[in-house]
């Protein structure tokens, strides 16, 4: 039999499950609500397309947390080696970056959704734009989807609306109202992967400053609860780059919790106290006559030379072999452990990725089908699963995107 599918959204999760339904067989229609689709994908990776990530199943999955087993069946599916054969067969060749980051070769995002538009398009998807599914509702053992004045009947529904962050792309949050109209849970949404707000002005005077091979650690009333190596960057507001975007969700539960929140930064993670210590002391002595001022551009970008005057009160033009042991001993803390706290976070429409959403007891990950709405099939954001930045989330809506087009076009 040859089922009649509706894939509602139009990113990158259902694309992949409409060309995948449509290939198997279905007649296919996606309706996306922006004038286009692929509208976030397209900004993905700054532009550039982060599409992927190379890292081995089990290490792929551990950048998701608590919810790491619900996308193995789906990575066993289609995983990282066939979203790099699919692009090559759609002219789109791929190179891998630092942390396994994969990206066109082009390094255009737009390319990406030119490619999956394409593809969909040959396998026979109908894509019809500006359409904003109202709702969802049973006819039988089928469904009736609305949008403005219109409707659409299908057999089965693939729902690939994304999460709430980037409203501006199509990214709404309209998933969750229509699943919950079907009768699915949904687990509160917040912002993950997202820039965090510090106290003070010291962020706003570092404002554009990249650091990069520093450890970050974050430390929720006192207790160490995540750190990560690799780059930052500050920001007018705060704190921002790969590294606090990795531990924002967890800052962001904590900050909710009125918990004490604080970043503290490793400038430099290679030396241990005691070694750096040891290079301190031997600056000092070496360079002797020099002013403190001067000697720090050793150790640190010069923008962070007045921040590191002020906090550890060292006066700059102090000679290097006047610098007591209390001194030093301030310099090296300080070093080790640049503090901010954290006061707050930027909005949910700045995330990344939404935390939240589908609860994931409810969808089956063998076929990505719900167990509360047969027929329904659920992929991408709108479920109740993200990660770390760096490629996973967008891997996981097209692992999950091909696996519900499947199951949707062949499942009895």
């Amino acid at each position: 039999m040859k089922h009649t599918i509706i894939v509602i959204g139009g990113g990158p999760a259902g694309l992949l499950a409409a060309a995948t339904a449509a290939a198997s067989g279905a007649s296919v229609t996606l309706l996306e609500r922006m004038d286009r689709p692929g509208r976030k994908l397209r900004i993905c990776g700054k532009g550039r397309g982060n599409i992927g990530n190379t890292a081995p199943l089990d290490e792929f999955l551990a950048h998701f947390g608590k919810n790491f087993r619900f996308l193995r069946p789906a990575l066993a599916h289609f995983f990282t080696k066939d979203t790099i054969e699919l692009l090559h067969s759609l002219n789109v060749p791929t190179k891998e970056e630092r942390g396994g980051r994969l990206f066109p070769e082009s390094d255009s995002a737009q390319d990406l959704v030119d490619a999956f538009v394409r593809h969909a398009r040959t396998q026979g998807v109908t894509i019809r734009t500006g359409c904003r599914v109202r709702s969802i509702s049973r006819q039988g053992e089928g469904f009736e989807v609305g949008f403005g004045s219109q409707s659409l009947a299908a057999d089965r529904i693939i729902l690939t609306t994304g999460g709430a962050s980037y409203p501006a792309t199509g990214s709404t949050g309209d998933g969750y109202e229509l699943a919950k109209s079907l009768g699915h849970a949904i687990v509160p949404i917040a912002p993950a992967l997202i820039p965090l707000v510090t106290e003070g002005d010291t962020a706003s005077r570092l404002q554009g400053l990249s650091l990069k091979n520093v450890r970050v650690e974050l430390r929720v009333d006192g207790k160490k609860t995540g750190e990560d190596m690799g780059e930052m960057l500050f920001t007018h507001f705060g704190l921002s780059g790969p590294l606090i975007l990795t531990l924002s969700k967890a800052a962001v539960r904590a900050v909710d919790q009125h918990k004490k929140t604080e970043i503290l930064i490793d400038l430099k993670p290679a030396l241990d106290p005691a070694k750096l210590d040891a290079r301190l002391l031997r600056d000092l002595g070496e360079h002797g006559k020099m002013h403190v001022e001067n000697l720090l551009r050793g150790l640190m970008p010069p923008k962070l030379i007045p921040i590191c005057l002020e906090q550890t009160r060292l006066a700059g033009d102090k000679a290097a072999h006047q610098v007591s042991a209390e001194e030093r001993k301030r310099l090296r803390l300080w070093l080790k452990e640049l503090r901010f706290t954290v006061r707050g976070y930027r909005p949910l429409r700045e995330a990344i990725i939404t935390s939240g959403g589908v609860d994931l007891t409810e969808v089956n990950p063998k076929t990505m089908q719900s167990r509360v709405c047969p027929g329904l099939f659920l992929a991408g954001e709108v479920l109740d699963m993200d990660a770390d930045t760096g490629g996973f989330n967008l891997q996981a809506a097209l692992s999950s995107g091909h696996l519900a087009g499947l199951s949707a076009a062949t499942a009895s």
